[in-house]
């Protein structure tokens, strides 16, 4: 069967583009959403998750948004662990995935194998095994041309763009130090049913098990290492030391993750950078990152600060826009032009960044990034047996000085 024309034409076409949604909770909905805003070709065919109320959920949402082009018959409603594969195999063109970051390897490499365009939410895994899963599937994604944009939304930030060009064009000089703050409340949280197993209750709380989530830097704090890293235009650090624990998640219904950590991170040409973040509630948020270079600093106080000061002093002074909303145009926009996004290899390595950063708060010790690429370590049970018979006990709370991460 001949690919479809919107697959190729640097012009509208009239093809329908089929989209298929893997994870129904809020952010997955609001990525098919989106994509349905994204361009007039769009229609949702597909949906999967592994529970029924959040498939019939997402679907009655989106029904609101544009029911005519939300094409969903109760046929292509897959519920269950293998239900992305379903999707997968149901005729769709473009794969949304939005289920728990732990799945993301998986759920990945079964969309780029089948050769469908992607929209992945961020992280990308949630350890080094599951890394390399992924750099394979972004590999092969380069081979057959398909799109990857992944969740690292501030990337689609056009204040943010601004800044970062003005970094690579050197307005502050030789980047010499960064630094960056995540500090916020509570996570959501939902309260154990009488119907629930022990399975259904940590899916359902999946954000605070590490093995789903990855733990608070790797599942949300992560935005600020990408911006780390693209301060710094792709240059890895080599080492990381850092510390973290539990000061207030005292209760057995957080489950295993901490509620702060801080990270130092050093890079080859001598450069430090510093992670500061926090899930506390009752204390100041603040969500920033500073940049010192040789001739001036950059700051960004996400959604309200965007400024350079120095030799070369500006601010930011164009539009906004909704960086969502922009990470679907542009997925579609490059489909539809024959030039697709591929953000893959550097959303992967923002992700090892922030395992790197759990990794060294969890073991207390200092690790470098060869050693941390080299680890088997894993949370979490093998993903292609997964289902829901699966025994999985939560792993203690780490232990800095005692857990092994290599």
């Amino acid at each position: 069967m001949a690919a479809p024309a919107f697959l190729f034409s640097k012009q509208p076409v009239s093809n329908s583009i089929k989209v298929g949604l893997v994870g129904c909770g809020g952010r997955g909905t609001g990525a098919a959403v989106q994509a349905l805003r994204a361009d007039p070709n769009v229609e949702i065919t597909a949906l999967a998750d592994i529970f029924e109320d959040r498939l019939s959920g997402a679907l009655h949402a989106l029904q609101q948004v544009d029911a005519k082009r939300v094409k969903v018959d109760s046929q292509h409603r897959f519920v269950g662990f293998d239900s992305y594969q379903q999707l997968i195999d149901s005729g769709v063109d473009v794969v949304l995935l939005a289920s728990p970051p732990y799945f993301r390897p998986m759920h990945l490499a079964a969309a780029v194998e089948a050769g469908k365009h992607v929209f992945f939410e961020k992280p990308v895994a949630v350890d080094i095994p599951g890394i390399r899963r992924v750099l394979e599937a972004v590999k092969v994604s380069k081979e057959k041309n398909i799109a990857l944009v992944s969740g690292f939304c501030f990337r689609y930030d056009y204040r943010k763009r601004a800044l970062f060009e003005k970094i690579k064009q050197r307005a502050v000089g030789e980047v010499l130090s960064l630094s960056s703050f995540r500090f916020g409340g509570e996570l959501p949280f939902q309260s154990r049913q009488p119907s629930w197993s022990d399975l259904v209750y940590r899916l359902r709380n999946w954000h605070y098990y590490n093995w789903l989530s990855g733990d608070i830097i790797v599942e949300q704090s992560i935005h600020s290492l990408d911006m780390m890293l693209w301060a710094m235009g792709g240059r890895l650090p080599y080492k990381a030391i850092g510390t973290g624990g539990r000061q207030v998640r005292v209760d057995e219904k957080y489950g295993n993750i901490y509620d702060h950590f801080a990270v130092e991170f050093e890079f080859q040409n001598g450069v430090k950078g510093y992670h500061f973040t926090r899930q506390q509630p009752g204390c100041t948020n603040r969500n920033s990152v500073d940049i010192i270079g040789s001739e001036g600093t950059a700051s960004i106080e996400v959604g309200r600060k965007y400024v350079i000061t120095g030799a070369k002093p500006w601010s930011y002074d164009g539009p906004t826009n909704n960086m969502y909303q922009t990470q679907h145009n542009e997925l579609f926009a490059s489909i539809k032009a024959g030039k697709p996004i591929n953000d893959g290899l550097w959303a992967a390595n923002s992700t090892i960044l922030a395992i790197l950063s759990t990794m060294a708060g969890y073991s207390g010790k200092e690790i470098t990034w060869e050693q941390a690429m080299a680890s088997d370590v894993t949370f979490g049970p093998p993903l292609d047996a997964f289902d829901w018979d699966t025994q999985w006990p939560t792993p203690a709370v780490a232990t800095p000085g005692l857990t092994k991460v290599l």
